[in-house]
């Protein structure tokens, strides 16, 4: 039997894994509502964390009937445990990408795409290696066009402050954050194409039905049980979003050109398979993506106050000046305490806190008090935004403190896990840490950067929005120097 941990703790007891699944059909359905109207996401786990007295223990997750045949799961939510599932010896990442269901293929064109396969699966090197060498060829380019397109999102943010006295950063985020990504990967701006003005509609419709098992819509209580049939119940078929997807396909191979000949010369991927998946990595991992992560961003540096703002802009404008007035990867790589916001950012409110594993054999995991063994077939979930505030790895860990990552605190970038594995470890073929890990975050440094740059301080009002948080801009006060 093998152990896993990612620290060698001796002479911990073995204990039986606490909690349960109730009954058949009615306890995935009662943990349902208790996940999405009764506790909520948070206090879901909190609640049985406190109760059973352990990070580790047993439960359903949604959405569960008739969407997911086996809904049952063991938690981990500490940083003891946590890294199991990023040991790829142990567990097997296949067709789990989303969860205890995976969405048809029909929505991807009836193939089984990267982020669903094992690293085990050859295709999953194939497709790996494709991606990572895009985005190798693309990296020059992200700096002058993330400022190009976002200078217009400022442009844009101050003419509605102008007029409403308000500006929603979530709608104009969306389409600037598809046109940068689009015109990063294919060299043209996506109303260019046959998608004109509607691509990040077109995609947004497309990704919503495989999205909506995980999501709630906040509705008044009398219509939980309405909106849990409808979202949570039965899986919605590819068949309603097909003329959308179409006509992203249809873009796609058309301005992918270059990128799908690489894709079948050098890495031996059909021209069809690769455009799957090119608008799978594109529109699903990267644009949404971004449609949670610059929010998340602006909301915890605008809530860390004006403090931190000063000390942002006087590093910013400081480093940025000595760099003759450009924003440089050199240069970047020099404001230490913007590297550190977006790296607190990242672990107090990832943008994609779930993460699944099945075990391939029969092992034992720690905690920081226990062990427990799991059986062959298990599947292992965590909650990655408690187990990134693990009190015996951070001090404050509730608290977004901006310079936590800075000098010494470097040493915990090992325990920041957004990137669907540790921050100190690379992308590579045979693992599953996200292809685009260095762009997200200079994508994030550079809004930082091109943000400071042109504001001295702001306020927003902070909402939430399906997935993540809503970001309203109230007041943007310019650069007094």
């Amino acid at each position: 039997m093998a152990s896993s941990s990612s620290r060698n703790i001796p002479n911990l007891p073995l204990k039986e894994i606490p909690g349960d699944y109730g009954l058949p059909f009615f306890g995935a359905i009662k943990d349902r509502y208790d996940f999405f109207y009764n506790q909520g996401r948070d206090d879901f786990f909190k609640i049985r964390m406190a109760k059973h007295k352990s990070t580790v223990f047993r439960t359903n997750m949604p959405p569960g009937p008739f969407i997911a045949s086996n809904p049952k799961v063991v938690v981990v939510l500490d940083a003891e445990s946590f890294p199991i599932l990023f040991d790829n010896s142990r567990v097997e990442k296949r067709n789990i990408f989303d969860g205890t269901y995976m969405p048809s293929t029909s929505f991807t064109g009836g193939y089984r795409i990267c982020s669903f396969l094992d690293p085990s699966e050859p295709k999953h090197t194939s497709l790996k290696n494709f991606f990572l060498s895009l985005l190798s060829a693309r990296h020059k380019n992200v700096i002058p066009l993330f400022q190009t397109h976002f200078s217009d999102l400022f442009v844009k943010t101050e003419a509605q402050l102008a007029k409403d006295d308000k500006s929603d950063f979530n709608s104009l985020n969306d389409q600037t954050s598809f046109n940068f990504i689009f015109e990063l990967f294919f060299g043209q701006n996506p109303s260019n194409t046959a998608l004109g003005s509607k691509g990040a509609t077109l995609v947004t419709l497309w990704l919503l039905p495989q999205l909506t098992p995980q999501i709630t819509l906040g509705l008044p209580k009398l219509l939980n049980f309405l909106e849990d049939f409808l979202l949570h119940t039965f899986p919605i078929p590819a068949l309603f979003v097909k003329p959308a997807y179409n006509k992203v396909y249809k873009a796609f191979y058309e301005s992918a050109t270059k990128a799908l000949e690489e894709a079948e010369g050098t890495f031996g991927i059909s021209k069809e398979e690769a455009c799957h998946n090119l608008i799978f990595m594109v529109c699903f991992n990267a644009y949404g993506g971004m449609k949670l992560l610059f929010p998340i961003l602006l909301k915890w540096v605008c809530l860390a106050g004006e403090d931190l703002h000063r000390k942002l802009r006087d590093e910013i404008r400081a480093t940025v000046k000595d760099a003759g007035g450009k924003v440089t990867l050199a240069a970047l790589e020099k404001m230490t305490l913007t590297k550190s916001v977006v790296y607190e950012a990242l672990r107090i409110d990832p943008a994609v806190p779930f993460q699944y594993a099945k075990v391939k054999e029969d092992l034992v995991i720690n905690s920081h008090d226990a062990a427990f063994q799991i059986k062959k077939g298990e599947v292992i979930f965590g909650y990655q935004t408690i187990a990134t505030r693990d009190p015996k790895i951070f001090e404050r860990p509730e608290e977004f403190v901006g310079d936590r990552f800075v000098g010494d605190g470097e040493k915990l970038l090992k325990y920041v896990w957004w990137s669907n594995g540790p921050e100190t470890e690379n992308p590579r073929a045979e693992n599953k840490i996200c292809a685009g890990k260095d762009l997200v975050v200079l994508m994030s440094r550079v809004m930082l950067v091109e943000f400071f740059l042109r504001y001295d301080t702001f306020t927003a009002d902070i909402g939430t929005f399906l997935l993540g948080p809503k970001v309203t801009f109230k007041t943007l006060i310019k650069a007094s120097s």
